[in-house]
């Protein structure tokens, strides 16, 4: 800013040099004496002219202007509002990319700190993971059978289970879901009975197993230490893992042998088996 009025001040004092000499030629004097008689008063005004001719036509209202205070605060008013308005297409190009690159709105991604999902979004993430959510478990539902013979290894997320009816393990923490809700395993990499056995490849396509949410669980506390010898360094951090219990009530896509229910011998036949024996 300072260099910016030293050139302002020179241009103001160079015109006004070049106007004084315009209208007094004679005060003009040359310090070579050959020069100045060589000039003529008649080429005084042309030199003038050309000099003043020369000079940029340029006004600044602090130096030439009588209402410098009041042109000062026009200005000033103008580069504010330059920069408001600047500001605003600035924000409305960065919510404009924002909508082109996402797809969809601020408000619809999150809401309070988390992400919204949509139904279609919700069964997309749980069959990547392994499973469906079928619905509640009602009062109505009889989903708990007896043991049966059969087995089945599934995978739930990046891990496998072998499991059979009535079994409950223990996985990551499941999204989606709560407690009593029903779910279908999709991810079915074997199924065997007592009589066959059937290898997926990966998955076996008609076989699925059921399950219902017991409890979201935390695991043991796991214990994260770390030190840097001769540094003073040391950090111990604690870990529990979430986990979800399931309990597994039916296995589908093999087939069942009949639970054949054998009778148990009563006293008497017994008794009369051990004298057989005796005897014999």
């Amino acid at each position: 800013m300072a260099s910016r009025r030293r050139c302002l001040q020179a241009l103001a004092l160079t015109r006004q040099a070049a106007s004084f000499a315009l209208n007094n030629p004679s005060s003009l004097s040359f310090p070579n004496p050959h020069l100045s008689s060589n000039l003529s008063p008649t080429l005084l005004p042309i030199f003038t002219q050309s000099l003043s001719r020369s000079l940029p036509q340029w006004h600044h209202p602090r130096f030439f202007s009588s209402s410098g205070k009041e042109e000062d605060r026009a200005i000033k008013n103008d580069g504010e509002a330059e920069e408001d308005e600047d500001e605003d297409d600035y924000d409305d190009d960065d919510e404009v990319d924002y909508e082109s690159e996402s797809g969809e709105d601020e408000s619809g991604l999150r809401s309070g700190g988390k992400r919204v999902y949509t139904a279609e979004e919700k069964e997309a993430v749980a069959a990547s993971i392994g499973y469906k959510v079928v619905g509640p478990l009602t009062k109505d539902d009889d989903v708990f059978k007896p043991y049966e013979p059969v087995f089945a290894v599934v995978q739930i997320g990046s891990h496998q289970f072998k499991v059979s009816n009535g079994d409950a393990i223990f996985t990551e923490r499941l999204k989606f879901c709560e407690v009593n809700d029903k779910l279908t395993l999709n991810k079915v990499l074997l199924v065997g009975s007592p009589s066959q056995t059937i290898i997926g490849r990966p998955i076996v396509p008609d076989a699925a197993v059921h399950a219902v949410v017991e409890e979201h669980a935390l695991d043991a506390k796991v214990l994260i230490f770390k030190k840097k010898r001769r540094k003073s360094y040391r950090r111990t951090k604690g870990h529990r893992q979430e986990l979800t219990k399931l309990r597994i009530t039916d296995i589908q896509g093999i087939e069942k042998p009949e639970n054949v229910l054998v009778s148990k011998p009563s006293k008497a036949a017994k008794k009369e088996l051990e004298k057989v024996a005796a005897t014999a």
